[in-house]
C-alpha cells in the first residue's frame, strides 16, 4: 500500500523473495520512499541503527526521497527484531560478511530493477548501518555516505574499490573521535574521491530529528551526548546531498 506525505510516496515493501533468492533474510521488509513527481530516479539504500528501522529512521528515507531520490531501507532485524537479530547483526559487520550484507545487496539489487531507478545507487548508513555503509562501500555501490560508522578491521582491504565517500563524526562522540582521521587517510592513500568532516558540537547519532531508542534509555544518551545537533546535521545533509547529486546525479 502507498501512502502519500508532503513531497513524496510511501510504502513497506516486501523483499523476501528476492532475498530468499540470495540466502537473506526469511522474511525480509523495507521501507520505500519515493520522490514526488516522474522519475526515474537516483536510488540510496537506507542502513539503519542498531535501534532498527524505526520512524526516526524512515524519516531519513523520507528526507532522501524530499532530495530526490528512491530511498529503499530494508530491515535487517525482519527475521525477528532487535532482541533476536542485534547481536548476529553485530557480528556480521565485525566479520565483514553474513546475512546483513545479504540483505543490504537484496535491497541494491532491488532497486537497480525497479524502473523508478536510474541505476545509479548510493547507500547510506546510520551507527551501526554507518559501518555497513563503509563495509560495502565496494559492493557495487556508486557513492556511500557512513554517518559515525565504525571503521573495518582492515580498513585498506575493505576499501579496496570502494566508490567515493562522504563520511560525519561527531567530536564528542568519544569513542569514534580518532576515527575520521583514519578514515581520511586511509582514502587519500587508496585514491578515493572522499569528503571526512567532523562536527566540533556534535556527538554521536546527531543526525537524528529525534530521540530514538527505548525512553528508558534516552536520559542516558543525553547525558553522554548522544541525539539530535541540528545545526551540524544541517551541514552534514547539505554536504550529503551535493555528493550524491556529483556522484549519482539527479532526475
Amino acid at each position: 500500500m502507498i501512502n502519500r506525505t508532503e513531497g513524496h510516496d510511501m510504502a513497506d515493501i516486501d523483499l523476501t523473495g528476492l532475498a530468499r533468492q540470495k540466502g537473506g533474510s526469511q522474511p525480509l521488509r523495507g521501507y520505500l520512499a519515493k520522490p514526488e513527481g516522474d522519475g526515474p530516479w537516483p536510488g540510496v539504500v537506507v542502513v539503519h541503527e542498531a535501534f532498527g528501522l524505526d520512524d526516526v529512521m524512515k524519516r531519513q528515507a523520507d528526507r532522501l526521497a524530499r532530495a530526490g531520490f528512491l530511498a529503499l531501507a530494508p530491515d535487517l532485524f525482519s527475521a525477528g527484531g532487535v532482541r533476536k537479530c542485534l547481536i548476529s547483526t553485530f557480528r556480521a559487520l565485525a566479520k565483514g560478511e553474513g546475512r546483513a550484507f545479504v540483505d543490504i545487496g537484496v535491497a541494491r539489487q532491488w532497486l537497480a530493477g525497479s524502473a523508478d531507478c536510474t541505476g545509479k545507487i548510493g547507500v547510506i548508513g546510520f551507527c551501526m548501518g554507518g559501518g555497513f555503509a563503509l563495509a560495502t562501500a565496494n559492493a557495487g555501490f556508486d557513492a556511500s555516505a557512513p554517518n559515525y560508522g565504525v571503521l573495518p578491521r582492515e580498513l585498506d582491504k575493505a576499501l579496496e574499490g570502494a566508490c567515493p565517500i562522504v563520511a560525519s563524526y561527531g567530536y564528542k562522540d568519544i569513542p569514534f573521535r580518532k576515527m575520521p582521521v583514519k578514515l581520511e587517510e586511509a582514502l587519500t592513500r587508496k585514491g578515493i574521491p572522499h569528503d571526512v568532516k567532523t562536527y566540533p558540537n556534535a556527538g554521536h547519532s546527531f543526525l537524528n530529528d529525534g530521540p530514538a531508542g527505548p525512553k528508558l534509555l534516552q536520559p542516558l544518551m543525553k547525558v553522554m551526548r548522544i541525539g539530535p545537533e541540528p545545526e551540524s546535521a544541517k551541514d552534514a545533509w547539505q554536504r550529503i546531498d551535493s555528493f550524491f547529486a556529483e556522484h549519482l546525479g539527479k532526475s
